[in-house]
């Protein structure tokens, strides 16, 4: 495996850069430095909201690229680069649907921050893992914010208990499973791979010049873009079998022992 023509390395964060604590490794902070160095563009690119993501890469931020919101919100250095939107239209159905779904906590998620109702003070506890900034409101079709997708939680599983209540919109929208607890809803072109094509594009940088690390079906569309695309040992069964190979797991240094081998 040779890498070194690899310009770009995009990440996913949990679940792949960040270990189960949600923790980013004091390693990997010490290669970026040489990534820098190098000239090797690196990209975060997350379900989480923009402020989430800077929050757990403060250090480095004015260095990378943000694809936050699933690739609906696209950063670099506060400039934006991209965004896609959730129509008005379609958040409604959304949330029509979503309102013949027990037990599930569905959250707005804009530019700004995200929005959520105040049924369940657990989810909001849980939820501050991975938005920083969100704000607690009395119906959700009422805010009047630039939204850029819906996402869904089940405290048991999102594959189970939300995704065949809504798998019925894909086509008209993107349908995700973006984690064990999480479904995510937005525009078609709202996804990790229609950004990662855009900053392809944007710094004439190939597939094969491309590195991407995943572990869930959010991942996939990017993955599809990289010649070097791995799977974390701990990614979902679609993204082992997407991806052209794989490496250790989000606990076991998985993105940093790849970058090491980049590196060397």
């Amino acid at each position: 495996m040779d890498l070194s023509k690899v310009k770009m390395i995009v990440t996913d964060m949990d679940g792949t850069l960040l270990n189960s604590h949600h923790e980013v490794s004091d390693l990997f902070f010490e290669l970026f430095e040489e990534l820098k160095r190098r000239n090797i563009l690196f990209v975060a690119a997350s379900g989480r909201q923009y402020n989430s993501i800077i929050d757990k890469l403060r250090t480095i931020k004015s260095d990378i690229i943000v694809v936050a919101e699933n690739g609906g919100y696209v950063m670099n250095n506060e400039v934006e680069i991209l965004s896609t939107l959730l129509p008005k239209d379609q958040q409604r159905a959304i949330l029509e649907t979503l309102s013949e779904v027990d037990n599930i906590n569905p959250v707005l998620c804009g530019k700004q921050g995200a929005y959520l109702t105040g049924d369940s003070e657990t989810f909001a506890d849980l939820l501050r893992q991975y938005y920083s900034a969100f704000e607690i409101v009395e119906d959700l079709s009422q805010v009047d914010a630039e939204i850029l997708k819906i996402a869904i939680y089940h405290f048991e599983s999102s594959e189970k208990y939300i995704y065949p209540s809504v798998k019925h919109l894909e086509g008209d929208l993107k349908v995700k499973v973006s984690g064990p607890n999480w479904v995510d809803i937005s525009s078609p072109n709202a996804n990790k791979g229609f950004a990662l094509q855009k900053l392809q594009e944007m710094y004439a940088i190939t597939p094969e010049e491309t590195m991407v690390f995943g572990d869930y079906n959010n991942d996939l569309e990017m993955l599809a873009l990289a010649s070097f695309s791995f799977a974390m040992e701990n990614a979902h069964p679609n993204v082992k079998r997407v991806a052209n190979f794989s490496t250790t797991s989000n606990d076991d240094f998985g993105v940093e022992r790849v970058l090491e081998k980049l590196l060397t």
